[in-house]
């Protein structure tokens, strides 16, 4: 982490106050009770540090999409109990996150509890990367850290602004999130395979782009497959019984003519398993390219052949990026293939064979329905940031934090 600002470089913490932009969007149900704790969860480490050395931590995140206006719906104070729970220490919670209200309260904390304020997005300027906001926020602060790799890709006031108004630096979870996907994508152990799945081709054009010029294998999975197996002549695949996009396919054609010129090897499905209806365990068959019925029947997952292709490239692999699964996971038994080649992929892991790193949204429920989560070396829960990393893009909530 030589180049950007670690915990580390922020120097004696001793009754000073820190500010954290955490990640606390978590899910929860109508009656505001949280479903998933793991935000909460990974950022307690960088808590519990903080409130080792000395300093007195003032937390402040987003939680759903209020649009500026300030409702119980979308209040942080419904995170407080379950935070409290994770630190195992007091945690008060203050209505709002500038003004003389939040000011009060930290020269009224004590040592042994943390503040949580109110949800930044019932500001309108905190979306829109106001300096002004940001000023007020950092006020009260003398060091800035941020934990929220999750949003570091919106230039918003807490994420960018605010880390420019005080020394700043990553927390222990957005260090562990960029060294995982540096290690994966910037400075990779070779060779490197990624697993890119989705519906529709046109949702990941400038994930696929980047892709076949930084990566060794390329498997392409899930419904965006349909359309590089027409484009690569597989005639059977058609819109009838299947995900294909017609008009994607020139742009297709285009990707994987650039991947061919930068020794990017693609690897897409031998055999498919299709289905008369799209629902548990309905009537299906696994069948090879040549005999896929016109119409009918919907592709649904891919079968053993291609899972066995898929798993004898990772045997031949240093290190694994994983986006998106290989078939329609929610539903068995068509979460087979996505179960067998995550599960091949943990054991190369726990085998020390295997760097693995995944992320985003679809697929940290596939890799938490195979069983492997943990077993994978890094699980991002970033999911846009996730994405326009693997996509080459620079995000502005970790260039800021840059030496």
């Amino acid at each position: 982490m030589t180049e950007y600002k670690t915990m580390d470089d922020l120097g004696d913490l001793q009754g000073k106050v820190v500010m954290l932009r955490a990640d606390l969007n978590v899910p929860m149900d109508e009656n505001f009770r949280i479903t998933n704790t793991a935000r909460i969860d990974r950022t307690v480490p960088t808590i519990k540090e903080l409130m080792a050395k000395g300093a007195k931590v003032v937390v402040i995140s987003h939680f759903g999409r209020p649009e500026g206006k300030g409702d119980m719906k979308n209040s942080l104070s419904h995170i407080t109990a379950d935070l409290a729970k994770a630190l195992g220490k007091k945690v008060v919670f203050v209505d709002d996150c500038i003004g003389d209200k939040v000011t009060a309260a930290i020269k009224s904390m004590s040592h042994d509890e943390v503040l949580l304020l109110e949800n930044l997005r019932f500001y309108n300027e905190e979306k829109k990367g106001d300096e002004s906001f940001a000023k007020q926020l950092a006020a009260p602060a003398d060091f800035y850290v941020s934990d929220a790799f999750s949003t570091a890709h919106r230039a918003h006031a807490s994420m960018v602004a605010a880390a420019k108004e005080k020394p700043a630096a990553m927390g222990r979870l957005m260090a562990e999130e960029v060294n995982a996907l540096e290690a994966a994508l910037s400075n990779p152990e070779r060779p490197l395979i990624a697993i890119v799945g989705g519906s529709k081709v046109s949702t990941k054009l400038d994930l696929l782009n980047n892709l076949v010029k930084k990566v060794d294998k390329l498997v392409i999975s899930g419904g965006m497959a349909h359309t590089f197996m027409k484009a690569s002549g597989t005639d059977t695949v058609n819109e009838a019984n299947s995900l294909v996009q017609m008009d994607m396919l020139d742009t297709a054609k285009e990707i994987m003519a650039t991947a061919k010129a930068n020794d990017c090897e693609i690897v897409l499905p031998l055999d498919v398993v299709v289905a008369n209806e799209f629902k548990p365990y309905a009537e299906h068959k696994t069948v090879d390219l040549a005999h896929i019925p016109s119409e009918g029947w919907s592709l649904l997952d891919v079968g053993e052949k291609t899972i066995a292709a898929i798993c004898a490239k990772l045997d031949e692999s240093k290190t694994l990026v994983w986006n998106g699964p290989l078939g329609v996971f929610e539903m068995k038994p068509f979460d087979n293939a996505t179960n067998k080649v995550a599960d091949h992929a943990a054991q190369l892991t726990t085998a020390g064979k295997l760097m693995s790193v995944a992320g985003g949204g679809d697929t940290v429920s596939a890799l938490e329905n195979a069983g492997v989560a943990d077993k994978f070396s890094y699980i991002s829960t970033a999911g846009g940031a996730f994405l326009e990393w693997m996509e080459g893009k620079e995000l502005p909530g970790v260039v800021v934090l840059k030496k």
